[in-house]
């Protein structure tokens, strides 16, 4: 208490929409009025087991922007929505995702145009492509990481077959581009919501 007296640090009433939506974002113990989750508001696709959100024949997404340390103005993150969206990306809903939120119509990747100008310490652009589109998003990805001011990190989300392979990773190797040095495997320990 001789450090930092009690007292010493009080939070800010937050006003408006715009405001309330950084916060949440950035507050990894804030709840996400929408899709009730913390941490950002997304569980991404952690519990694909549970709830199966990425069916097999299709790859997932998970584009995390701004992170480590250099944050992300929305404007970027809609170029990159956008170009995904183009390429036969289509992008989570407003109910899984909160980036989804701020999109008057969420299949565009178009945000609000007061947004754009916001500065988050993170945003996560979550979506689905068939595999037959995944090389199309990844080239989009490539050509609009050269037009953005920022860093993003590429999660890829595929089903194993029955041989355990992973096609996802073919589509990396197809474009030259490196495996993942680490990765996180679902097991599928949950009960599932959906079959498929």
């Amino acid at each position: 208490m001789e450090v930092c007296p009690e007292g010493a640090i009080e939070a800010q009433e937050l006003v408006g929409f715009l405001k309330q939506f950084q916060h949440v974002i950035s507050d990894p113990v804030e709840n996400h009025g929408v899709t009730g989750v913390t941490g950002r508001g997304t569980e991404e696709v952690k519990t694909n087991d549970v709830s199966g959100r990425i069916k097999k024949g299709w790859v997932g997404f998970s584009i995390d922007m701004g992170r480590p340390g250099m944050g992300v103005y929305l404007r970027d993150a809609e170029k990159v929505a956008m170009a995904c969206v183009g390429a036969g990306f289509i992008l989570a809903p407003p109910e899984e995702s909160p980036l989804a939120a701020l999109m008057p119509d969420y299949r565009t990747g178009k945000l609000r145009d007061d947004c754009l100008d916001y500065r988050l310490l993170s945003v996560i652009i979550e979506g689905r492509c068939p595999e037959d589109r995944t090389t199309d998003v990844l080239k989009a990805l490539q050509k609009v990481e050269k037009e953005i001011d920022t860093v993003f990190s590429l999660g890829l989300i595929s089903r194993v077959d029955e041989n355990g392979d992973c096609k996802a990773l073919a589509y990396l190797d197809d474009l030259g581009l490196p495996r993942p040095h680490r990765g996180k495997v679902n097991v599928g320990l949950g009960k599932p919501l959906s079959l498929d």
